[in-house]
């Protein structure tokens, strides 16, 4: 059993556990934290007054089902996590970390043998979004050990709590040890890959497109070629995480030395696979609804004015004119034009300076790969 500042993880659990009369009786003090918080310099009683916060805090947080309340009491965390005086910002938040982990850590494992499942599981989600809000890479590791969790709002929120905008800026002070950390979240992120929804594959995106390391790189490629193939294989679904995706690619390319051309090549595949998919639909496959029909319309103009301009250097509409008019014959000529096709390299190609592989005799394919028949049991 880990051991607990007087038992107070266990204490709060096992009530937790035992009653539901109680939930709403303990507020947390915080009249001692708040005089350490104003303190110029820190001795080791503050560091154990900083303790017993977090670790009651922490033990209430758990303790409490009703979630106005349980966003109360994150708030009462959160808001006490730094000092006031800038003299004593290293001591004190230090301390407050380092409680943070060994009470949240007792908190998850005790969490485990809570019963009934449903109150297991509130427990262990409020205690990954606390960590969320604290975003701070010294709880990394307690993320990363529920990236594998079995209920998908566990993994989300393990997810986001790695990959939200303070961690990102967090891993990208270009610490060594930052670095490494970062680069053991996209190793477990990889693993999430294909068994994720579009909201967790959505958090992989943007967090991989913001990174600016190879292994980055890579995951947002792997994430390119997955959805390359759920459009190959006509089991795509929610489209618009692919302007997400695009988006991410295209930034890559703007950052990006020697692995351009790969990049640029994953974003003009994926693009073409959006819009052929469209053009089938429009030219007598009717097989989405008007929601899904909507959606690949956004995603299609959405690329072509934040991207597509862009990469060109001008104005580009033809393609959202096009679906305004349902006119798959010119949003045909379109993507060939842009994209390439068996004749000629497109204007992408030949302003980025990649192709898509090589043709059966060994010459540079021009054209995207074709989408694939959409199979007859679809």
């Amino acid at each position: 059993m880990i051991t607990r500042h007087k038992g107070a993880i266990f204490f709060v659990l096992t009530a937790f556990l035992v009653s539901a009369t109680n939930l709403s009786q303990a507020a947390v003090n915080t009249s001692d934290i708040d005089q350490v918080r104003d303190k110029e310099l820190l001795d080791s009683k503050d560091f154990q007054t900083i303790d017993d916060f977090v670790a009651v805090a922490v033990g209430e947080l758990c303790r409490t089902a009703d979630f106005t309340s349980v966003a109360k009491e994150r708030m009462v965390i959160v808001s006490r996590k730094s000092s006031n005086k800038q003299s004593a910002h290293i001591q004190y938040a230090g301390q407050f970390y380092k409680s943070a982990y060994k009470y949240i850590s007792s908190g998850l494992d005790d969490a485990s043998r809570l019963t009934p499942e449903d109150r297991q599981f509130k427990t262990v989600l409020n205690l990954l979004i606390l960590m969320d809000n604290l975003a701070d890479v010294r709880l990394a590791d307690l993320g990363i050990k529920m990236l594998n969790d079995k209920k998908p709002a566990i993994r989300y929120w393990a997810v986001h709590s790695l990959t939200n905008i303070s961690i990102i800026e967090q891993l990208s002070s270009g610490k060594a040890a930052d670095l490494e950390l970062a680069r053991r979240i996209i190793a477990q992120l990889k693993g999430l890959v294909e068994g994720s929804g579009p909201e967790i594959v959505t958090l992989m995106v943007e967090f991989a497109g913001e990174l600016n390391i190879k292994e980055a790189e890579e995951l947002l490629l792997e994430i390119a070629e997955m959805r390359m193939g759920k459009y190959a294989d006509w089991t795509v679904d929610y489209t618009p995480l692919d302007a997400t995706v695009l988006k991410a690619l295209y930034k890559k390319m703007s950052s990006t030395g020697a692995n351009k051309p790969v990049i640029a090549q994953h974003f003009a595949q994926l693009y073409s696979y959006t819009i052929q998919r469209y053009i089938r639909n429009i030219n007598g496959g009717g097989f989405l609804d008007d929601t899904q029909k909507q959606q690949l319309a956004s995603v299609l103009a959405e690329t072509e004015k934040a991207c597509i301009s862009k990469l060109l250097e001008m104005a580009q509409a033809k393609i959202r004119k096009a679906i305004e008019q349902d006119d798959y014959a010119t949003l045909t000529q379109e993507h060939n034009d842009l994209l390439g096709d068996e004749t000629k390299a497109g204007r992408l190609a030949s302003k980025l300076n990649f192709d898509y592989g090589k043709t059966a005799d060994g010459n540079r394919r021009t054209a995207p790969l074709a989408l694939p028949e959409q199979p007859k049991t679809k």
